[in-house]
């Protein structure tokens, strides 16, 4: 058995591996960037090693430093956790040309499945069902667009080296194809270092379907049945769950026997997830589900597999890298319940899920549920690494109670002042379509409506911080100015400041309490700063009407279209921003011209920084 292990990633994975590492009897090292030298994971291991600045590139992506800190602490064994380095052939045939376990996947198995195109190829060749699309060697705009057009829209470009919802273009018309292909080309080349792209059939009602599989050094491959990762934003997995939902016994016997077979073209070694693209117009039927990709790793949403199972995947790992069988065979293998994971999310809905960043003043999360998180209050979101707060994980009997433990949990999670999407999830999953099972990936954008907050309060927050204002008893009422009187009739109206604006609230008698917290309202997930109006205050906030064109959020300009003095036509992009993953364009709010550029391309701004100066055509 292993009997120490460094953890090659941060945050919430990190505190993950370092949970069952200890439960096992691990000494754990943690490596960190010097920002997070003060983070839980760093505090939790056994060891913990400084290994570059803030940038992930200097630190959490550098092979080098993670090797020499491992050799330094007398490591026996790295654990790559996700993202960063964990799909990475050439760092992980370093870690064991130096002597280290790897406890991952083999490097070979890596490159069979890390080129999207490639692992279609390999898979054709085994007899796995893919979706029709372009695989080709030819990356010419000209090839591409009539592969496209042969297709048939709408088409899905992928990157090649893609993965975690990067570098993914729905195209629905051969206009949109050029200008799609552009920017595909251009964040796959940002993320992963490679443009080439292929094509991909876009499946009009899919539902994301993927196979957590496992493989031993002795040639045994089982699976732990299936997950529905449908729910995705911008083909970010949301809200994951299994098993999936409408998938009877024999469909779910067909695609994870699909799934190990796949797993054995390769032969597969350790944690992976055979990713299926099912066409859902019909329900699920295995005749209808595809092959889509492999992930090489443990998956962001293992919980959920956990929960319904009962076996600890990351001690699954460790066990297989120590040269140890599978601890079960399939038939001792069967699903309990089921169970839901919600990603809580350091972002804004109202603003069109931009991220947001700061020190958490402010945190506390839901009791009754499973919650794998990296930080805690106190703790500062950085722009620098993924914007998630925690994983919310929900199990029940029924997919019911299930789906109710888990609207109840992100209801009920107080976050300040970093802004989160804790209501969207919420009200995701109180809605009726999720409740009845009615899901595919476009679910949220045809729902939007009814699951994005509102920027504004509700009249229940206004009623629930209006009675958070009146004077508790022994209080002073002849000087709180919220409109006391002692004749008041049962309902009265008294102002209050919600989220920066003054109100007049008809107050009902009879409401539930809210949570308060330094004059912060929670409820329903959403934060709200309140308090007794400001005397003269109107309330309100000042746009840009003047043509200036802020930052959304804090970040590096990828891209500027224009220059000074180029005329310009309202919507017509501007520049580009990216922070934490996302790519955010700005468009011209008017027609008119660039009077100034404030700006460079590559450089760092921080929210509300004016990029460039407009005026309006006369």
């Amino acid at each position: 058995m292993i009997d120490s292990l460094l953890i090659a990633n941060r945050g919430e994975i990190a505190r993950r591996i370092i949970r069952t590492a200890k439960r096992l009897g691990i000494r754990t090292i943690a490596v960190h960037s010097e920002i997070d030298g003060d983070m839980p994971f760093v505090r939790e291991a056994d060891e913990a090693v400084c290994i570059g600045p803030a940038p992930a590139k200097d630190s959490y992506l550098s092979a080098d430093s993670i090797i020499e800190a491992a050799m330094r602490t007398g490591a026996k064994a790295i654990h790559p956790g996700y993202g960063f380095l964990s799909e990475n052939a050439e760092f992980a045939e370093r870690v064991t040309a130096s002597g280290l376990i790897w406890v991952g996947a083999p490097a070979a198995s890596i490159r069979a499945m890390g080129l999207k195109d490639a692992a279609k190829k390999r898979m054709i060749a085994a007899g796995v069902p893919v979706t029709p699309g372009y695989l080709g060697e030819d990356q010419s705009d000209e090839r591409l667009q009539r592969e496209a057009d042969a297709i048939g829209y709408p088409v899905l470009i992928k990157a090649v080296a893609g993965g975690g919802g990067k570098g993914m273009r729905r195209v629905d018309s051969a206009a949109e194809f050029p200008a799609s292909l552009a920017s595909c080309r251009r964040e796959a080349v940002a993320a992963f270092g490679d443009e080439r792209v292929l094509l991909e059939k876009y499946i009009l009602s899919p539902r994301h379907i993927e196979v957590q599989v496992f493989g031993d050094t002795h040639g045994n491959v089982v699976h732990l049945f299936e997950r529905d990762c449908s729910l995705q934003r911008r083909h970010q997995k949301v809200i994951e769950e299994a098993p999936a939902p409408g998938m009877d016994a024999s469909t779910r016997e067909a695609v994870c026997q699909t799934a190990v077979q796949a797993a054995r073209a390769v032969d597969y070694v350790g944690a992976g997830t055979i990713e299926f693209i099912a066409d859902a117009s019909e329900g699920l039927r295995a005749d209808r589900i595809w092959f889509m990709e492999m992930n090489t790793r443990l998956q962001v949403e293992h919980p959920v597999t956990e929960a319904i199972t009962g076996q600890d995947l990351v001690e699954w790992q460790i066990l297989v890298a120590s040269g140890e069988p599978l601890p079960l065979r399939q038939e001792q293998l069967s699903i309990n319940g089921w169970a839901m994971e919600a990603r809580l999310y350091a972002e804004n809905p109202s603003t069109g899920f931009l991220p947001s960043t700061g020190r958490l003043s402010h945190l506390k999360f839901p009791e009754g549920v499973r919650v794998d998180s990296g930080v805690e209050e106190g703790n500062e979101i950085s722009a620098y690494y993924d914007p998630m707060i925690a994983k919310l994980i929900a199990h029940g009997a029924t997919r019911q109670e299930a789906a109710r433990r888990s609207a109840g949990a992100a209801a009920g999670v107080e976050v300040w002042p970093v802004r989160t999407n804790a209501a969207f999830l919420a009200r995701t999953l109180d809605h009726p379509d999720f409740r009845a099972g009615t899901v595919d990936t476009g679910f949220i954008e045809r729902h939007a409506a009814d699951l994005i907050p509102p920027a504004e309060p509700s009249e229940r927050v206004l009623q629930a911080a209006a009675r958070a204002i009146l004077p508790k008893p022994g209080g002073d009422i002849w000087t709180t100015g919220n409109g006391f009187r002692m004749n008041a009739p049962p309902s009265r109206e008294i102002g209050v400041e919600v989220g920066g604006a003054a109100y007049r609230v008809e107050l009902r008698y009879g409401g539930e309490p809210a949570v308060t917290d330094a004059g912060v309202l929670f409820l329903d997930g959403e934060a709200w700063p309140f308090g007794p109006p400001r005397a003269g205050y109107a309330g309100g906030s000042a746009g840009h009407s003047d043509g200036a064109i802020v930052a959304p959020m804090p970040g590096r300009v990828i891209a500027l279209m224009v220059a000074k003095g180029d005329r310009v036509t309202r919507g017509q992009p501007l520049a580009v921003i990216e922070a934490m993953k996302m790519e955010q364009t700005l468009s011209a709010p008017f027609d008119g011209v660039v009077s100034e550029m404030k700006v460079l391309a590559e450089a760092q701004v921080v929210e509300g920084s004016v990029l460039m100066q407009l005026e309006g055509d006369q």
